[in-house]
């Protein structure tokens, strides 16, 4: 069994870094050692991803030295930096879709003869390496796009460990797993570290997670190192105010008794397409309803067939007593539905337009006259919105992909609440998003109910979904398994009803 050594495989000294007049990183220091898993802390703009690009060799550094093994390596290509043990795997995969997974893993290294790919070779090269993460039913010759997102997750791991890496860096490895799969990862870890001896560096923003699997903590903000430690000596409230540079008094609203209004979204019956179960469940004014499930349940799909985005085989959805059409997102915003999408960069922010144009373009009929744009309207459409939600900007006229996560999430708030929205769908609405713009979000979102609007709120992160719901409605193979006042609830509770069957079937 490998364990951490006294001498560091790997040492930032006083490493600095610029991006034009923007300083990204300032007299930053870390060491990471074998069989060791040092979790990297840091809100978003902290400087976590521009770390891990200059020990990948992505970007080159301004000054300060990098070191492996104890030798100076200068500023390494890619090439060079994995040639050196460096290895990593990012929250976006880096395989290629449309190729086998045999081919992805030994993509740029492929067996071959006389120029001809020797496939019984990379058959068995494959197969040694899925068979080190545990992948021992995974046909080599898949496509990758056919394969779960976990299995995907697992391959490019197989396909880091088996470029002999000794340094593995994991960059929000968890974000897009269920709770099983995230295990099974952690698990994973904790192996290759135990058992072979590789150096870990892992960045999340779950905070159960560092604490689970980390040795050690370096906390990063505003490009500057901030405090390191063994894992034991931090709790909870320390590292957030270490990462957020302030006292987060709860990171979820505190609970008090409700009283909801009338229903605002009723659900009657609801079958998506080419499934046999339907799904009913209200909300009222006020109230926020949690949908849970495993990853495969429906809970987006469920989401996006409410709002008209998708087909559906049956069922009525009211808003406000209002019968939306199916297949109708327009009259569902009118009616006052709005959904904030789990892909905020493909489904939700204009990233190419300014934040003003982002907030507005939902309800162009307040902006304009005649089908002319008033951008004066706009900006004050604009100032009214945003001071509501802690947004972090420089100006209404920057574009919305200069924000970190949270803030542009902020800014898909602002947009559904610049239509007069009853109720709100939002899936997943902090992933990818740090800790102090999680605590703001929650904040955003506990507000808007006491305002009352109704809320619905997929979550595959049950502390989360258990932190700011009043309600959870569980969902198995697109079907309701059953329902369970938050009050009442274990994460326990939750996980046995994602694994049961669905209550009823439709005639």
């Amino acid at each position: 069994m490998a364990i951490a050594t006294s001498s560091p495989l790997v040492q930032l000294q006083h490493v600095s870094k610029s991006f034009g007049p923007v300083q990204v990183l300032k007299d930053v220091s870390l060491d990471m050692h074998r069989g060791e898993v040092l979790c990297l802390a840091g809100e978003n703009g902290a400087g976590k991803s521009t770390l891990i690009k200059i020990m990948t060799g992505a970007i080159s550094r301004d000054s300060g030295e990098y070191l492996i093994d104890g030798q100076n390596i200068g500023s390494p290509t890619p090439a060079q930096a994995r040639e050196l043990g460096v290895g990593v795997v990012y929250q976006e995969l880096s395989l290629l879709p449309e190729v086998s997974v045999e081919e992805n893993l030994l993509m740029g290294h492929l067996p071959t003869f006389n120029g001809i790919v020797n496939r019984k070779e990379l058959r068995a090269r494959a197969v040694s390496m899925l068979e080190r993460v545990g992948l021992n039913r995974v046909d080599p010759a898949a496509y990758i796009s056919n394969l779960p997102l976990a299995t995907r997750q697992m391959v490019e791991i197989a396909k880091v460990l088996g470029a002999n890496a000794r340094i593995v860096i994991f960059d929000e490895p968890t974000t897009a797993l269920s709770d099983e799969d995230a295990q099974h990862l952690l698990r994973l870890i904790h192996y290759i570290k135990t058992e072979e001896g590789v150096a870990i560096l892992y960045v999340t923003h779950r905070l159960e997670e560092i604490f689970e699997i980390g040795d050690r903590i370096t906390v990063l903000r505003d490009g500057q190192f901030i405090t390191a430690g063994s894992t034991s000596q931090f709790t909870h409230d320390t590292l957030i105010s270490s990462m957020v540079g302030r006292q987060i008094e709860a990171l979820y609203p505190q609970r008090e008794h409700k009283q909801f209004g009338k229903t605002l979204l009723s659900v009657q019956g609801l079958r998506l397409q080419d499934s046999p179960y339907p799904i009913s469940f209200d909300v009222h004014a006020g109230e926020i309803v949690g949908l849970g499930g495993l990853v495969g349940a429906g809970r987006t799909e469920t989401v996006r067939a409410i709002f008209g985005a998708d087909p559906i085989d049956a069922g009525k959805v009211y808003v406000d007593g209002t019968l939306l059409r199916p297949g109708s997102p327009a009259q569902a915003v009118n009616a006052g539905l709005g959904l904030l999408t789990e892909d905020r960069k493909v489904l939700g922010i204009l990233a190419d337009l300014s934040l003003r144009e982002n907030v507005t373009i939902a309800n162009l009929a307040a902006v304009s006259k005649l089908g002319v744009i008033s951008r004066k309207k706009e900006v004050s459409l604009f100032q009214q919105l945003v001071p509501r939600l802690r947004l972090r900007y420089h100006s209404s006229e920057q574009t919305v992909s200069s924000l970190s996560g949270g803030n542009q999430q902020k800014i898909l708030f602002s947009r559904w609440l610049a239509t007069r929205v009853k109720v709100l769908l939002l899936d997943e609405p902090t992933k990818g998003v740090d800790v102090g713009a999680k605590a703001d979000i929650y904040q955003i979102i506990g507000g808007l109910a006491s305002q009352g609007l109704g809320i619905v709120v997929v979550s595959s992160y049950l502390p989360e979904l258990l932190g700011i719901c009043d309600r959870a409605v569980v969902l198995h193979d697109f079907g309701v398994t059953g329902e369970i006042l938050i009050e009442n609830a274990t994460e326990e509770a939750v996980l046995h009803l994602a694994s049961s069957a669905p209550t009823s079937t439709s005639a």
